[in-house]
């Protein structure tokens, strides 16, 4: 079903385009609906931002990444309003509602969003699972995808990424727990940390519960009681953490793609040994962990943290993270991954856009943007490079 998000005020589901998550779930709540789309800036983001970068929730497995949640909406651009009817379906040609889905302002301003909102489910839990190895951890994120079961989210933690969040555990109490807790079952340093969010009717909760619990043993993996209820409690916090690392003396970034099945482990093994070693002529270390983050039958995104120390010249600090962007941006693009599964192209990422969809993809790309925008005032050099326009 549709909700409308339009600037003029709330009626019927209606609001601006410029409504931010939390007040997008506040409208549908009184109709019994929610959206379901939660990326990590939920609390902030606006609903025409997400349509704008393309976005894609926590739990986009079950409710959809922005795309499907994309009914239709109104565009204002240089050139004229562009009108998108919201069709449950059409095959009247291409559908222009991609024009404007990722467009990340290049083309004009969106003013209205249609939505295709859900019913509130009935239940929705969080479980948290340990399996051995990255190997076997990988198997199982694999099988979670392609087993057709109601999941609202699937995420798979490499070994080191696992030890940071236990690490992280709101005391040493629960990190000691935790680790005698794996230590018992069996699980080693190599452990890796599965989270699946199940969501629906509570019957079929109960049954899918069962049927995950079933691939995880066959991997010898084994349930980890509390975790997943303590991530979805803090699964928003992380700019805050981002905050307050900078003051600590410490800067932290995050960079995603997304590949086939096929090339996700060397894209893995890849990318994060580069980043521990991209500040290594500097004598300084650089932490950077992962985990797959949005599971899909035929491959996975890959999302990757990466921590590293301050300078004392702020221009430094910048010479730094541009390095660790660069390394990381060549080593995914070498690889054959996406250069973003759901943080947009902006300026960072437009130089490599060429490489993912062609000469004639970027020359048609840029031909929209002028028609749309035919003196280049909106957003200059976003998505595509000034040349590219």
């Amino acid at each position: 079903m549709g909700s409308r998000l339009r600037s003029g005020g709330l009626t019927e589901g209606e609001g601006s385009a410029g409504t931010t998550g939390p007040d997008v779930d506040a409208a549908l709540a009184p109709h019994g609906l929610l959206l379901g789309h939660y990326p990590q800036s939920y609390d902030y983001s606006t609903v025409g931002g997400w349509v704008a970068t393309r976005s894609s929730g926590q739990q986009s497995a079950g409710y959809g990444r922005i795309e499907a949640l994309f009914a239709g909406g109104h565009l204002e651009s240089p050139a004229g309003p562009l009108d998108l009817p919201p069709h449950p379906a059409s095959a009247a040609g291409p559908d222009l509602r991609h024009l404007v889905l990722g467009s990340e302002g290049r083309l004009g301003i969106i003013t209205d969003v249609v939505v295709r909102a859900s019913r509130l489910p009935a239940r929705e839990i969080v479980r948290a699972y340990a399996v051995g190895d990255w190997g076997r951890a990988l198997d199982v994120g694999r099988a979670l995808a392609q087993a057709g079961l109601p999941l609202s989210m699937v995420r798979v933690s490499t070994p080191l990424e696992t030890a940071t969040t236990l690490a992280m555990a709101a005391s040493e109490r629960s990190r000691r727990w935790l680790r005698r807790y794996l230590d018992w079952r069996g699980q080693g340093d190599a452990t890796c940390l599965v989270l699946v969010a199940i969501t629906g009717r509570a019957a079929v909760v109960r049954a899918t519960e069962g049927e995950v619990g079933r691939i995880v043993r066959d991997a010898r993996g084994v349930g980890v009681p509390g975790v997943g209820a303590a991530w979805r409690r803090e699964r928003f916090a992380a700019p805050y953490l981002r905050n307050g690392l900078w003051e600590a003396g410490y800067a932290v970034d995050t960079i995603e793609t997304a590949a086939s099945w096929s090339v996700i482990p060397g894209l893995a093994a890849a990318l994060g040994p580069a980043l521990r070693q991209g500040l290594a002529d500097e004598d300084e270390r650089v932490h950077a962990f992962s985990h797959l983050s949005h599971l899909y039958p035929s491959g996975s995104s890959l999302y990757l943290t990466y921590l590293f120390r301050v300078a004392d010249d702020p221009d430094r600090t910048l010479e730094r993270w541009r390095r660790l962007k660069t390394l990381a941006s060549e080593t995914i693009v070498a690889h054959g991954g996406t250069i973003t599964h759901q943080h947009g192209v902006g300026r960072d990422h437009a130089q490599y856009l060429r490489a993912e969809k062609g000469d004639l993809g970027m020359e048609a790309l840029g031909t929209v943007a002028a028609r749309f925008d035919p003196e280049g005032r909106l957003s200059p050099g976003v998505l595509l490079e000034t040349g590219d326009a």
